[in-house]
């Protein structure tokens, strides 16, 4: 909270989901907040709660609509943000899009589309926004990646690639920023949260949405993994992984023991695919919900 409060925390994604529980937990530490989405509605709704759960006032929030994929449009959002509030003390890049399918019956222009949200759009932000920082020699970048980005699984073969190539990109960008020790770089592994990501995922089509998305219940909750995220945040820890079990000793095998995390994952990554073909949650199988 000591860390946090007083500062101006630009949140991406914040209309719904781990970025909109970012906006409701730093309202109640008393960040100042500016809140971003392609959803403006979703965004205004979501400024009317923190005016009531915070003692923050219309001053101290910003809602500004944005378009990761309009890469155009991030110089001046970023300049809009910088009028309002004079700085930006943190960055949280949340904003992004998951995906459930086959690469077999993926259209390559799904992958394109991955890409351009998940990691062009990403970069292209934090490229305007770290000017900012450099000037002022301080500041976090705080970008949510995924488990995802650390491993491999089958249908999310795109979703894999952006938040692997987010990994690689931030913990280069962290080396490049060695003569500013006030900025850092910090990226947010979650496992599996109980988010409407699921709902809003890529398909093997464009225009195609996820029919069913099955129970998420037995997903870490989102406050939770929020929480974890600020205090990872307010730590300046390089890398954090926010996951129950057993997603968090998967990603150790991985780590530290790849041959045995490659074998385990062809025996879960059969799974996941029966259970998506079935109808329910892809992961389903390999959490028993908390009583």
């Amino acid at each position: 909270e000591d860390e946090l409060r007083g500062k101006v925390v630009w949140v991406t994604g914040a209309s719904s989901g781990i970025g909109e529980e970012l906006a409701y937990q730093l309202s109640k530490i008393g960040a100042s907040l500016a809140i971003s989405a392609r959803r403006e509605d979703e965004l205004e709704r979501g400024s009317v709660k923190l005016l009531e759960i915070s003692s923050l006032s219309e001053k101290d929030i910003l809602v500004l609509r944005l378009d990761l994929t309009d890469r155009s449009s991030h110089e001046a959002a970023t300049n809009s943000v910088l009028k309002h509030f004079g700085k930006i003390d943190v960055l949280v890049n949340n904003g992004g899009r998951s995906q459930r399918s086959l690469f077999v019956d993926t259209n390559l222009d799904v992958y394109s589309a991955i890409i351009e949200l998940n990691y062009l759009g990403t970069i292209s932000l934090t490229k305007y926004v770290l000017n900012h920082m450099i000037q002022r020699k301080k500041g976090k970048i705080v970008t949510v990646s995924s488990v995802m980005g650390i491993m491999g699984a089958p249908l999310a073969s795109g979703y894999c690639a952006s938040k692997h190539a987010l990994q690689g990109f931030f913990n280069s960008l962290r080396t490049e920023l060695t003569d500013y020790p006030e900025i850092s770089v910090i990226n947010i592994c979650p496992g599996p949260v109980q988010s409407k990501i699921i709902q809003n995922v890529f398909t093997e089509d464009l225009a195609k949405s996820l029919e069913n998305s099955g129970d998420q219940s037995h997903k870490m909750r989102t406050d939770r993994c929020v929480r974890l995220t600020l205090v990872s945040a307010a730590n300046d820890l390089k890398e954090a992984w926010i996951s129950d079990q057993p997603y968090l000793a998967v990603c150790y095998l991985w780590q530290y023991a790849p041959t045995w995390a490659w074998w385990l994952m062809n025996r879960m990554g059969k799974r996941r695919i029966e259970n998506f073909k079935s109808g329910v949650d892809a992961d389903a199988s390999y959490s028993r919900k908390k009583k």
